[in-house]
Formats: structure tokens, sequence, C-alpha cells
């Protein structure tokens, strides 16, 4: 068995790219994306607004709706394993924003900080990591 494993890495190695692309993209895809999706025009304007972190004020409805588009398709497109790296891209985008809106959160209030922005930045970082690797050979 031990052997066995490491004779067929590349199998392996797929495999495991594939579980995290399914994991990642389901949790991201129907715990925040598709609440954003439903959420409609006035939680697109909230979302938005939070484009102001680096100086965009204008279309908060827009901004809003494709934070919610990212998450929803960019995790469906990235468990399918078709246009990857430009999905993986908007996620990447997407999540420097949110960490962007933690950090700008003032002290002492819910989701401030660091702390507030790691689950943004540990996305973020996941997804930086599938764009270098690609999706591997499970996709459709």
């Amino acid at each position: 068995m031990y052997k066995f494993i490491f004779t067929n890495r590349s199998t392996y190695r797929d495999l495991g790219l594939f579980v995290i692309r399914l994991g990642i993209g389901l949790s991201l895809m129907f715990f925040h994306g598709l609440q954003k999706i439903k959420g409609g025009p006035e939680l697109w304007t909230e979302l938005g607004s939070d484009m102001s972190v680096v100086g965009i004020n204008f279309l908060p409805v827009f901004w809003g709706f494709m934070a919610g588009f990212a998450e929803f398709f960019g995790s469906l497109f990235l468990i399918l394993g078709i246009f990857f790296r430009p999905a993986a891209l908007l996620l990447v985008m997407t999540m420097v924003i949110a960490v962007l809106k933690h950090l700008n959160i003032p002290e002492g209030s819910p989701g401030a900080g660091w702390l507030g922005a790691s689950h943004a930045l540990e996305l973020m970082i996941i997804y930086i990591a599938l764009i270098l690797t690609g999706p591997g050979k499970y996709k459709v």
C-alpha cells in the first residue's frame, strides 16, 4: 500500500486538487455566493459599497452583484474545472476586497482586523495556489 501511494503521485495530486476544488467550491457557492445572489439589489448595494476601500464609489449594485456572481459561478467553474484560472482570479479579487473591508472596520467592532479578515485571507491564498497549479486532470 505504501509503495502504491508513492508510485501514483500524479493521480493522488489530481485527486487532492479535485477534493479541494469540490470542498472549497461547494462551501463558498452555497454558504456565501447563493446568499448574495438571492439577496437582491438592497444587499448588492451594501456589498458593492465595500469597493470604496479601493476608491471605487460608483455602481455599488453592479459590484455587489459581481461579488455574488464570482462566489457562486466562480465556485461552480472551479468545481467543474472550466474557465478555471479566470474564475479563480475573480475569486482572488473578491477576497482582496473582503480582506480590505475587514481591515477597515473600526477596531472593537465585530469582524474587525486580521481576525475578521482571516477567512477571506485563507480563501485568497487557496485561490492563488489553484491559479498556479491549475485544475488537475479531473474536470469536465
